[in-house]
This record gives structure tokens, sequence and C-alpha cells, in this order.
């Protein structure tokens, strides 16, 4: 840490404000180390957080936190807030399991405004804390931080036209960090931001209003010179479409220069009704390798703080890999296909796929709702479209899932990425809730690959299906099961029986094949003889295969990494109910009742119970610690008994 050490005497922003001014930026600058020397032992989103340190500090000097409430956009951008906000000394838990969250958290501090992990909430609910405000009659500020990136987002454009509407009182800093306009960012701009929203000019055009107003016709005159004040402000700041849809707006300025900024968000109290500032930042600002490469250390692992390489193992192949390769292949082999993806190319490994067909591949922003129906809009016209969305985002297109591709019965291939437990992004990103809000749509098929051969076999089984299908895969590297070639589709709602035995059936679906595999061999080992199938579909199930299974051992077991409610165990339930069948003993494992906190993959999986150990501890519950002889005659009687009847 620099030597001035201002850290170590900020508790809280009441703190910061007692640091003189101009030793600000050795504040931000402490900050900055702190945060990639932080983040490069946890991993985490390095290059937003450092991009708005600045802003962050000037922020928390002119603003009162938390009785103004800050609500971040994303929630990424974040850490020097938390930092700032009491949490310097647990900032190095940061995602880990049991330390503080990578997003802003209501339960974690009074200072974190609002929960946000996903894009475009900000502005709407930084309206309802202002609406809230005024109801009690309350004085103090809501200032909503959203980037660029998030503004294409259809619901953060739903809180802009409402917020222009209602005329309240809220702050919505626009932290754009594309330097599109970054042009405007000069001498000219920052001295008209500074006349428009200093007393003497927002007082003097209060006056003029007011004569205009009293003068014949004065509302016209009114109008006419408000129309004449954006035209004079368009010829210089691209603000005009803020203006038209309510909001006073203020920028582009600089989000370096923390004196500037200070003075800006001081005379903001000079303005009434909804603003909006316009702040040009850049992504890891103040670290050169994240300046230099701001995709990668977007989100990054663990990395030499020094040069800003990756440490540890070099990562093996992951399913995303599988899928980048294999959507490519397909794409060269049927033209029709094309991929979607809503602002998240490098992520979901469509890279490739764009060099490869510019033309078939399309991103369309942090619009996940859109990116669906726009994919159905293709199908319908005869294309094949590939939407590869992670798990945790595709929940924001659910209805256009429904109504747009279900319903009409198009053929949209959902590549969903990131399923199930995802690890230290926490509860806001974890994929756990896919299989029961897919399976329950007429019309669309489920699947989730054992291994990586079998995202292959799926993605082939999906593009020539024609009809809705979903494959879900997770966040990780490749088990080890190899690559088969050629790969051939897998038949239509076929299983695989993976392990054979007599005593019980463990049924298992995607990421939990492997660790059920294993948990069937440890049975073996104390007397239990447990039959393991692949079930490859969530739906359609391999009716025929699991019921001749289940009418043997008597004993059922499934396992998901999915929550319980509606997934693929109460798909099983269901299955038997329907065929007039009741298994002597069904147990599921799966997530109960909760939120899945963050930690790594592994720590979630033992502490949820879906891991291997977990599998063989409720397999001896299930047969009696492995006294199992008696039960398996009498399970085979009365399956024979029920084929006679």
């Amino acid at each position: 840490m620099p030597a001035r050490g201002l850290l170590r005497v900020i508790h809280s922003p009441e703190d910061l404000k007692k640091i003189p001014r101009e030793m600000l930026p050795d504040v931000a600058a402490e900050l900055r180390e702190m945060i990639v020397q932080g983040v490069s032992k946890t991993g985490g989103h390095l290059a937003s957080s450092l991009g708005v340190v600045d802003l962050t500090v000037a922020l928390h000097y002119v603003f009162s936190c938390p009785r103004d409430r800050i609500v971040w956009d994303v929630g990424h951008q974040a850490y020097a807030h938390k930092i700032l906000t009491g949490r310097r000394d647990a900032f190095p838990s940061l995602r880990t399991l049991g330390g503080i969250s990578g997003f802003p958290r209501i339960a974690e501090s009074p200072s974190d405004a609002f929960g946000t992990g996903h894009s475009g909430t900000s502005i709407s609910a930084a309206l309802g804390m202002a609406v809230a405000r005024d109801l009690r009659k309350e004085t103090h500020k809501v200032i909503a931080v959203i980037g660029d990136g998030s503004l294409s987002s259809g619901l953060a454009l739903e809180g802009l036209n409402q917020a222009g509407h209602q005329k309240r009182d809220l702050i919505v800093i626009l932290n754009d960090n594309e330097w599109s306009i970054s042009q405007n960012v000069g001498a000219l701009s920052g001295y008209l931001n500074r006349i428009m929203t200093g007393k003497f000019y927002t007082s003097f055009r209060k006056r003029v209003e007011t004569l205009l107003k009293s003068m014949p016709k004065g509302d016209i005159m009114a109008r006419i010179g408000k129309k004449a004040e954006e035209l004079t402000k368009g010829f210089i700041v691209p603000g005009l479409l803020f203006e038209e849809l309510g909001f006073t707006y203020v920028g582009p300025i600089s989000g370096h220069h923390i004196e500037d900024l200070i003075g800006t968000l001081q005379n903001l109290s000079n303005l009434e009704g909804p603003l909006l500032v316009h702040v040009v930042t850049a992504k890891g600002k103040g670290y050169p390798p994240a300046e230099a490469n701001p995709e990668y250390f977007h989100g990054v692992g663990t990395f030499d703080p020094a040069t800003g390489k990756g440490t540890g193992k070099a990562p093996l192949p992951s399913y995303t890999d599988v899928f980048a390769e294999t959507v490519v292949e397909l794409g060269r082999e049927n033209p029709k296909v094309v991929a979607i993806t809503a602002a998240m190319c490098g992520g979901t490994g469509l890279i490739k796929f764009r060099q490869a067909f510019p033309d078939r591949f399309f991103d369309v922003g942090i619009a996940e709702g859109h990116a669906v129906t726009f994919a159905a809009g293709l199908a319908r016209e005869g294309k094949i479209p590939v939407v590869a969305i992670y798990s945790t985002f595709l929940q924001r297109a659910y209805d256009q899932i429904i109504h747009d591709v279900c319903l009409q019965n198009l053929p949209v291939v959902f590549a969903v990425d990131r399923g199930g437990i995802v690890g230290s992004d926490g509860a806001t990103h974890q994929g756990l809730f896919d299989l029961s809000f897919l399976r329950h749509i007429p019309n669309m098929s489920v699947m989730a690959p054992g291994n990586e051969s079998e995202l292959v076999r799926m993605l082939r089984t999906a593009v020539y299906a024609g009809r809705p299908a979903a494959i879900r895969y997770p966040r990780g590297s490749f088990t080890g099961a190899g690559l088969e070639a050629p790969t051939k589709p897998i038949p239509w709602g076929k299983a695989e029986l993976s392990a054979d035995g007599k005593d019980l059936l463990i049924l298992a679906i995607g990421t939990t094949v492997a660790p059920s595999l294993y948990a069937a061999e440890e049975l073996g080992k104390r007397g239990i003889s447990a039959a393991v199938v692949n079930a490859r579909f969530v739906k359609p199930l391999d009716a025929d295969l699991i019921l001749s299974l289940a009418h043997r051992t008597g004993r059922v077991l499934t396992v998901e990494e999915n929550v319980l409610a509606g997934g693929f165990g109460s798909a099983v339930l269901e299955m038997f109910e329907e065929h007039g069948w009741h298994p002597g003993v069904f147990r599921r494992l799966g997530i109960r009742d909760t939120f899945v906190e963050h930690g790594s993959q592994a720590e979630l999986r033992d502490a949820h119970g879906l891991n291997a150990d977990a599998v063989v501890a409720e397999g001896m519950r299930i047969c009696g610690h492995g006294k199992t002889f008696l039960p398996s005659l009498f399970n085979g009687i009365r399956s024979r008994l029920e084929r006679i009847v």
C-alpha cells in the first residue's frame, strides 16, 4: 500500500470526508492497489471496478451513504464502494465461502441500498426508492450508477421512461466506458457543464422561464426558449435523447478527474427533477494489464499482480470450448445455422463462430428477451438459431420462451451455459432453476450432457430436431471422457444405462452422472448393487428404461444440480404417477428451498450434498446399510406380479 496509508483511517464515508480534497487521488490510488491485490488472490470483476474508483470516491465524498441511497447496476463495479463502507478488512475474503459477496447485498451492509447481480435494474429500483422517499416526505438523495452496456437493457429504458414522466428528484450516473463520445470530453463541454449546473445559470434560467410565461402566449415562448437551450447543448453534448425523456442532461465529463466530479455532483443540488450525469471512464484504469485487455480482466481468475498473468495450472478445455468448436462445425455443415448472444460473445464461446460467419452472428446487447424473440423471427423464416445465454440470464426471457418460441413450436436451440452451480459469483449467478422453468413449457425439450462427448452429440440432435430444444451444460472443464468421432445424434428421449445393479436405481442428469458412477462403485464395496442411469433428457424422459429398472430395484434415488422444486426428480415422480406405479422408496438429492451463496464449485457441492459421498450416504440409508438380499428378492417378486396383473 502507498506510504500515506490513507485507507487505514477510512472506516466509513464520513471518514472519507475528513480527508483533504487534494489528497483524494491518493485515496483512489490506494483503492486501486487494494482491489488489484485482493482480486489477484480470489478472482473477480477487476476492470469494471477499477474504472469507477475515482467516481466512487467522489460519490462518497459528496453524498452521505447510507442515508443517501446509491444503487449500483449489475454490482460488479462496487468493490471500491465496499472498501469505503466498512468492509476494508473483509475485502480479502471477497467471493470466498463465508466471505463478502462480489455484488452489493442488502444483508451485508446498510450501505448496499439494493442487491444487484443482473443488469438494467438500477433505475427502476432507484425510482421506487425515490417515490417512497417522497411519500415519507424525506429529503435524501437517490443515485443510480449504470453502465452504457446496461443501458441497452429494456428494463433500464423502461425505468428511464417512467422516471422522466414522474419528475421526481433522482440522479442517474451513466458510466460510459466505451469512449464512444470521448471527443466531447474537453474544455468546452466541461465549461458548459459547470455553467449549466451552477447556481447563477439555474437561477437565471428559472427567472427567464417565469418572465416568458408571463408574456402573451407565454407557454409557447417558454417552449421555444427550452428548445433553443436544447439545441445549443445538442451541438456539443449527446444528451438530447435524455432531455426528451424528461431528464436534465449533464455531461459528458471525465470520470477520472475527482475534483471536477465533486464540483459537478455538488452543483446537482441546484437542479430539480430527474438528472442524468454522463461520466466517461476507462475500464481497468490505473492497472496497465487491465487497461490493455479489459475483456480478459472483466471477470478474471487468480493472477500475478506484477504481470497480470494467470497463476495456477493451465485451465483444461471447458464445456464452453466444446460448444464453441461444435457450433462452428454445425455452421459449416448447415448454412441455416445462425448464432445469437446477449452481450456475452466471449463468455459463451461464440468468438470463433463470429469470425467464421460474421453475417450469421448476432450480439443483441444486454437484451435477453429480445434475443429470444429475434431468434423466433429467424426460425419462422427457415433459419436454425442457436441462442447461447447463461442459465442465470436466460431467466429474464421466460415469457419470450413460452409465447414466442414454444407456443409457436419454432426450432430454436437454447445453449444454456453455466447450468448448475457456478461458484464464486454467488446467488445471483447460480444456474439452478433452468431444469424447472424449461421442462414445464409445452413443446420444449431439455437435455443435459454427462460429459463433453454428449454435449457435441446433443447439439447435433437439437439442431436437426425441428422443434424447441434446450441443452444445459455446466461451467467447468472436461470430465476426461474424450470426444467421439464421428459424432452421431443421440436417439431422441433415450437414456443410457451406465452401470447395472439390482438393489438401487440411481437416476442422474448432467454433472451428477460422474459422482453417481463413483458412488455406485463405493456402494458395491459395501454390499449394495446400484444401477446408474445417465438420463440425458429431462424431457422427454426414457420411461421404458427407467420403469423397467425401477420395477426391479423398488428403490429410486434421483440426483440433480438444480432446485428440487419442479426439477428432474419431480419429473421422474410425475412419470411414475402417469404410469400408475410408485417405488417402495423414493429419494431426491438436489438444492433445497434456498439460494446458494458464493464459494468454489467443489465447496458448494459439498455443502449442499451434491457429491459422491452424499450419494453413497443416501444410498446406504435407502438400502438399510447393505442388507439387500431379502428386499431385492421381494422387489423382484413384486415386479413380476405387477406385470402379470
